[in-house]
């Protein structure tokens, strides 16, 4: 890894491409995507694998970024080496914005979960910017704003609600309910191992609720999820029952 912690094969250039719930709100009629590719930001685009490291706890924090698309996984390691799930990103989401408010090291690590490309921006462009143009600072608050309800919801998820009502809550997460955008009715590969970390369990008992949803029709899989998982709607009467 490089001195800002991101691997993977960057180019420089203008990037291009593309609750129970917590939800994701954008400044009406504002495309940041297309904002971001205009703005004369000096930035660069990095392409990642699946299983990719982007940054590592307690690499300097000298930049923010931003997904175009795939997807991003944000986990914090123990002293005793315990990982902990502490969210999971998709496109248009911002993170590693930490280094705006004097993080000089990052807190966690940052992890592609698939093939993703994210846009990079020197933390000096991005203060620069957000004084400059309103309109994606009011986005980029907005988005710091959705995610603090988002820590909120979790941390009550965590404290009061079952495991298995926690494991539905993420995979609704996952497939992106409560966005704007429609939601993804097949995520993405993803461990059992992962979603354990993500619910705060076992790899046992993510199996067998797994197990269970899809015998009720609420999930539809085919083997260790190499394919991917459907998400049918009726996951949601999990989470909203009491």
């Amino acid at each position: 890894m490089g001195k800002n912690g991101l691997s993977g094969n960057g180019r420089n250039g203008n990037g291009r491409g593309g609750n129970a719930l917590g939800s994701s709100k954008t400044a009406p009629g504002f495309n940041a995507q297309a904002f971001l590719d205009s703005a004369g930001l000096s930035k660069k685009i990095v392409e990642f694998r699946r299983d990719e490291g982007i940054f590592s706890q307690g690499d300097e924090a000298e930049s923010v970024l931003y997904i175009q698309k795939g997807g991003v996984k944000l986990s914090v390691l123990s002293k005793t080496g315990r990982e902990a799930v502490v969210a999971m990103l998709g496109p248009t989401d911002f993170f590693g914005e930490g280094c705006l408010a004097g993080q000089r090291l990052r807190i966690g690590s940052a992890t592609a979960v698939a093939p993703s490309s994210v846009l990079v921006i020197a933390k000096a462009q991005m203060v620069k910017v957000l004084h400059e143009q309103h309109q994606l600072s009011d986005r980029f608050i907005a988005h710091m704003v959705s995610r603090n309800v988002r820590i909120e919801q979790d941390l009550i998820d965590q404290l009061f609600n079952s495991s298995e009502k926690r494991l539905a809550r993420a995979l609704l997460l996952l497939a992106r309910y409560g966005k704007q955008d429609k939601p993804h009715q097949v995520v993405a590969k993803i461990s059992q191992e992962t979603l354990s970390e993500m619910v705060g369990t076992t790899r046992s008992r993510v199996n067998f609720f797994m197990n269970k949803f899809k015998k009720l029709g609420f999930i539809e899989y085919d083997g260790d999820l190499d394919a991917g998982i459907q998400i049918n709607n009726s996951l949601l009467s999990v989470v909203l029952h009491d």
